[in-house]
């Protein structure tokens, strides 16, 4: 027997079990006493052998962790069966069971969402889900500062005037004048989107919740809209707000025919709570990346007040880039050579300037490894062994492995090994995805450089 026919014996003995359950909980109601609790306990331990055999062979790591609360949620229920069989046959003091069974599985592979938390209260159940989006709060602040960021004077405004002002001089957004509720930040990929958003996360005195598609998608049926709904319930508890989705097309694409039912009705919570139809959405700013904007339904698009586009950097940002590239790394570089690095980057993301830098500090790397002759030099009055070409006359022909690991000091990187990088660095940007972003900036969106 493979493993999917494992999982299906496993489905069908849960669901034996879950009807002889209901038929036990419905005789029971009769008359007291119906003598079928034995059956069912026995119906139960066999379906959990099943699924403890399916459990152990599970690969997947999140379908295993779904299969383990089913596990638990079948014990509890068989716990209870127990204890009612232990005590006296009269059941005049016998604890009652719980009033249902666990529910029954879905056919197939994959398995339906309990509806355990339904029967025990509808608070319950959203506690459980609210916990399990805690992992979405940013506790740690980032460390990345607006400095930190080249270029994009537009977006940077426009989110201190959203969120940092707001919490500082609250007196300034009144009446008509309300802080934006949804910003949506878009371009090619490399161009600073998510760190735009870390920065937001640094400097803001906020709730920062940073999420993807994988925190919100649930393969359990109506669980996607409960996990939207929820979201943005503790972001009202905890303003002021922000949530941040990253590639927020995944999740709100073009509703189309093709589109599943549990897709569209995540959609379909996604535009009721971005609208803040009967609730209060004062305080929570909701902040999305997309590096195709063109995807994204048209009422969701309209949700987001300010769509601000993030190009490719100018030649003054990559200027910046570059500084920002090497950090605090010993370089020999002019202030000529860093503005010819800016122009030889035309084209370029901020991602492509950031890779091109470390491509030509790891050639500082590549020269030790390669030497065949070093000589003695001296740091901080200590004598240590640098590179060297084999026509040095100071020269030592030996390995850099031949080194004690204190003593080797390593070679500064210079102009030629970044003219080297931006040889061999290619732009990740194609001209057709420039110009259809321009297209969908000139027809929705404003520019943020």
């Amino acid at each position: 027997m493979n493993h999917q026919q494992s999982l299906q014996r496993a489905i069908d003995l849960g669901n034996k079990a879950s009807d002889l359950d209901n038929e036990a909980v419905a005789a029971d109601r009769k008359e007291a006493g119906s003598g079928r609790w034995p059956e069912v306990l026995q119906a139960y331990r066999v379906a959990l052998d099943n699924w403890w055999f399916v459990v152990k062979y599970e690969q997947n790591a999140t379908l295993k962790k779904q299969l383990t609360e089913r596990i638990k949620q079948i014990m509890e229920r068989a716990e209870a069966i127990k204890n009612l069989i232990e005590a006296d046959e009269g059941r005049a003091n016998a604890p009652p069971p719980p009033p249902t069974a666990p529910p029954k599985d879905g056919g197939g592979a994959t398995l339906s969402k309990t509806d355990k938390d339904k029967a025990e209260g509808g608070d319950a159940e959203a506690d459980k889900l609210k916990k399990s989006l805690e992992g979405a709060i940013v506790t740690e602040k980032p460390n990345v500062r607006w400095s930190d960021i080249a270029g994009l004077e537009g977006a940077k405004n426009l989110l201190q005037e959203t969120v940092i002002l707001p919490v500082k001089f609250p007196q300034l957004f009144t009446g008509k004048r309300k802080p934006w509720k949804g910003i949506l930040l878009y371009g090619p990929p490399g161009t600073g989107k998510s760190h735009l958003a870390r920065a937001v996360a640094t400097e803001a005195d906020s709730t920062f919740f940073s999420l993807s598609s994988s925190d919100l998608v649930s393969k359990w049926q109506g669980e996607s809209e409960k996990l939207v709904k929820n979201l943005f319930s503790v972001a009202r508890d905890s303003t002021p707000a922000v949530i941040f989705i990253d590639e927020i097309d995944s999740m709100c694409g073009s509703r189309g025919d093709g589109e599943s039912e549990s897709s569209r009705r995540m959609k379909t919570e996604f535009l009721v709570q971005m609208q803040g139809v009967g609730t209060d959405t004062t305080g929570v700013l909701m902040l999305g990346a997309t590096n195709c904007p063109w995807d994204l339904d048209s009422a969701i698009r309209r949700r987001f007040e300010k769509r601000i586009y993030i190009p490719l950097p100018d030649l003054h940002a990559r200027r910046a880039m570059v500084d920002i590239g090497i950090g605090d790394t010993p370089v020999e570089l002019t202030e000529e050579d860093k503005m010819l690095l800016a122009e030889r980057t035309e084209g370029f993301s901020g991602a492509d300037v950031g890779t091109l830098c470390k491509d030509a500090l790891f050639a500082v790397i590549g020269k030790v490894m390669k030497a065949t002759h070093f000589k003695r030099a001296h740091r901080d009055g200590k004598a240590m062994w640098t590179p060297c070409s084999p026509m040095d006359p100071q020269g030592i022909a030996m390995k850099v492995m031949d080194i004690a690991s204190d003593e080797l000091m390593e070679p500064v990187a210079n102009v030629q090994d970044f003219l080297a990088a931006a040889g061999t660095t290619k732009s990740s940007v194609g001209a057709d995805e420039i110009a259809r972003n321009e297209a969908w900036t000139a027809e929705f969106g404003q520019e943020g450089s």
